[in-house]
């Protein structure tokens, strides 16, 4: 499945003349084949042998004939084995090559030094390793093929250690690499993430005067990407003597590994220059750049340059402009662009799937996110009544897409498909469901799917873990924490955030400082962002705002968003106005363009009285066109979307969701609910609708998720959870109103807003009554 680089960049490309020029001149070229190699098929490809020593006509011969002659000893001239090996490989056989290896021994061509270096590679091509190194030991002698034969097989079955021994024990015997030998060194490298022994790679390399080797050349620049040396790839690409496609298409590669989409796509507008032509590596690394750009116009006309150099059909492009067509936004062209496709194929399926659940991410607004959400779950259904059925990669992918917008109905749908196919014992699909459960605000189906997991990974374990605080069971957290060491898995960054985040919700100071130490000094874990965070909001809802504020000033990088909002809401509580007004303008110059932002600022000043910094930021709104960010929420009940805004909305259809939300407010009062006098800044409610009669004093009555949730108090059946979407962040009112409502109608409310997931239950909620709300 074809898949896009996930790096944020801030650059924006401008395709120059030159490029347009380019395209425009090839594409008046015809249009050229795709060649592709052809592998032997044994009942189509004629085949002269030569048997006991006669030479026969040619015949049409299949593995099956070949296996009739070896059973009555018939020996064959070593040419004839060679397109039997290729057969085993083609099928991943090898209980076939270990009859060819029998016929061999016991008609004495295992003498026979090339045919005996193909099988090394036969039994490596099927994962054998301990055969093919079994074969290479008993080989008559070595040459540098048969040593770089071997290295290939245990780059290729994830065993770069050996390769990197094996390639020692070539040096010792006197072979010297060639630089094929060097690139299969440089990817073991690669996989072992030894960045120093590449480097002294590169040294033989120089040593021996063969860097401005097309083949050297690529590998190392190859290799150089991968660690996001893009200095060090740019000088090794201008030392090749003659860049190939290979060549450009590396650099090209390696632009995009370390977040520099727009150089990427300058080196592409000087190969075209060069007059060297791309193949499908180079396009789908080119389109995936503009995707990280957002660059759809230029990646439209490299997508026609593709079509014009005969790669219409190729599945690598295709999936590569779906992709863009859908993290633009482009949601309609890329859904017609997939069902215009004569024929699709799982690959393209997964990858309209995949493409859908990436562009939530990327998605410029909630509402437009719901929707690309929702497209992906019309094509998995689609597909799940097709000939084809889904696979483990969509499988995962629709239960990610489940969990962004809260379509758990549709997600328990997938669970029941999913153990009927028996899916679910792959690891990954077993995680992506945990994430599904948890994510929808059903903790305890999580833990269930987890517990039922077969094998569990670092990954399953840290799921879990984050699941467990991100609903505030600290207890739960941290003792699966500490199973997973138990059970001799080593926890990673995220899995501490997960352990300090628990801390964080039981305010649990002295644990959260040992699991920080113990990240630090234990497992040699620098601390990230999301950890000083963790330790921040510890402090805040301990109300020990100095300390917080010390945690921030230790950091060695500056803070971000979440950590100055939880600085302003603990000083708001705390009245500490001196770090609180700090904070405010520091978060303002972090997000100086932010909507939501400026109205969090204007409640936090209003609720402190400081009504210069009110009037300040108004005018500073004016100034910059920032408007009042529109207040949505939606709600889906079988499969049918609903969506609400904060207005006055009389209409009949309206009428019996408003009713109920008066009742509820008229009860919540009788409990103690009071609204704060602040929401009338925060909302800016437009003067028209100030003037009805339904907007008072207290206009935050009408937000967008009050509405949803009257609305599915009405709507959904007593037994189901209510589950809402907000595009903003819910403001503190509505989250002590729905406390109360979630007691008052004894129901579970889940919202997920702009921030966080939000479970109601029995007049509580699952962020431990401090959400970092202002």
């Amino acid at each position: 499945m074809a898949s896009l680089p996930s790096f944020p960049s801030t650059t924006t490309f401008q395709p120059e003349p030159s490029l347009l020029q380019k395209l425009s001149s090839i594409a008046s070229l015809p249009a050229q084949k795709n060649a592709s190699s052809q592998s032997i098929s044994f009942h189509r490809n004629p085949l002269t042998t030569q048997l006991n020593g006669a030479t026969e006509q040619k015949r049409y011969i299949d593995f099956r004939e070949a296996l009739s002659l070896i059973r009555r000893g018939t020996k064959f001239k070593s040419q004839v084995y060679h397109p039997l090996l290729q057969h085993c490989i083609d099928k991943n056989s090898v209980s076939e090559a270990e009859i060819l290896h029998a016929h061999m021994i016991k008609t004495g061509t295992q003498e026979q030094f090339f045919l005996m270096t193909a099988l090394v590679n036969v039994y490596a091509k099927c994962g054998d390793m301990k055969s093919a190194r079994k074969v290479f030991d008993n080989l008559p002698r070595r040459n540098v093929i048969a040593w770089t034969t071997l290295m290939s097989g245990y780059v290729q079955n994830s065993r770069p250690e050996s390769a990197v021994e094996v390639y020692r024990e070539m040096l010792e015997s006197g072979s010297l690499p060639t630089g094929h030998t060097l690139g299969i060194a440089l990817n073991a490298c690669s996989a072992l993430n030894l960045l120093d022994l590449g480097r002294q790679f590169h040294a033989f390399i120089i040593k021996y005067k063969i860097a401005h080797d097309p083949s050297v050349g690529n590998a190392l620049c190859t290799f150089y990407s991968k660690f996001g040396c893009l200095k060090s790839a740019v000088e090794t690409f201008k030392g090749i003597e003659e860049k190939n496609v290979i060549s450009w298409t590396a650099i090209i590669t390696a632009c995009g590994d370390s977040s520099d989409a727009a150089s990427g796509l300058r080196f592409f507008i000087e190969m075209l220059k060069e007059d060297v032509n791309p193949n499908e590596f180079t396009f789908t690394a080119v389109i995936s750049l503009c995707s990280v750009l957002l660059a759809l116009d230029t990646g439209a006309q490299v997508h026609s340059l593709a079509i014009k150099l005969g790669y219409e059909s190729n599945i690598q492009i295709i999936n590569s402009i779906m992709y863009l067509y859908l993290k633009s936004g482009r949601i309609d062209e890329a859904q017609n662009f997939f069902n215009r496709l004569e024929s699709v194929s799982m690959v393209t399926w997964n990858a309209v799937i995949a493409g859908h659940a990436q562009a939530i991410d990327v998605a410029k607004d909630e509402l437009l996110a719901h929707r690309s959400g929702t497209e992906a779950l019309r094509n998995y259904f689609h597909l799940n009544r097709s000939v084809l059925k889904p696979d483990l990669y969509t499988l995962s992918s629709i239960f990610t897409v489940c969990g962004k917008i809260l379509a758990a109905e549709q997600g328990e749908q997938i669970h029941a498909h999913t153990i009927k196919t028996g899916f679910l014992s792959d690891v990954v699909v077993g995680t992506a469901l945990v994430n599904m459960y948890s994510k929808c605000g059903s903790v305890e189906r999580a833990s269930k799917a987890f517990l039922e997991m077969s094998t569990r990974t670092m990954i399953s374990w840290t799921a879990m873990i984050s699941s467990f605080a991100q609903h505030g069971w600290s207890t739960q957290a941290l003792q699966l924490f500490e199973d997973m060491r138990l059970a001799g898995v080593k926890p990673n960054q995220i899995t501490f955030v997960g352990a300090l985040a628990a801390c964080s919700h039981a305010r649990m100071v002295n644990e959260g400082l040992r699991y920080f130490e113990m990240m630090r000094k234990e497992y040699r874990i620098r601390p990230l962002m999301d950890h000083y965070g963790c330790m921040v909001d510890l402090y805040v809802r301990l109300g020990r705002i100095d300390e917080a504020f010390n945690v921030v000033k230790k950091m060695d990088f500056p803070p971000n968003e979440f950590i100055w909002l939880v600085l302003i809401s603990g000083c708001r509580d705390q009245g500490n106005e001196e770090i609180g007004f700090h904070a405010a303008q520091q978060l303002l110059k972090l997000k100086p363009k932010d909507p939501q932002i400026y109205s969090i600022l204007l409640n936090y000043y209003a609720s402190a009285k400081s009504w210069e910094d009110v009037s300040r930021l108004k005018e500073l709104m004016k100034e910059e066109k920032i408007g009042i960010l529109e207040d949505w929420s939606w709600i889906s009940i079988k499969d049918k979307v609903h969506s609400f805004k904060t207005s006055i909305q009389r209409a009949p259809g309206n009428a019996g969701t408003l009713r109920l939300l008066d009742e509820l407010l008229d009860k919540a009062r009788s409990h103690g609910y009071m609204t704060h006098a602040a929401m009338e800044v925060n909302n800016e409610v437009r003067e028209e609708e100030m003037e009805h009669d339904h907007y008072s004093s207290a206009s935050a009555a009408n937000h967008s998720e009050r509405l949803a949730v009257a609305f599915g108090l009405l709507n959904i059946q007593t037994d189901a959870p209510i589950r809402v979407n907000k595009n903003t962040r819910m403001c503190r009112d509505c989250h002590s109103f729905i406390k109360i409502v979630s007691s008052m109608s004894s129901r579970e409310i889940i919202v997920k807003d702009s921030w966080r997931i939000h479970r109601f239950a029995n007049g509580q909620c699952s962020c431990g009554e401090f959400c970092g709300l202002v």
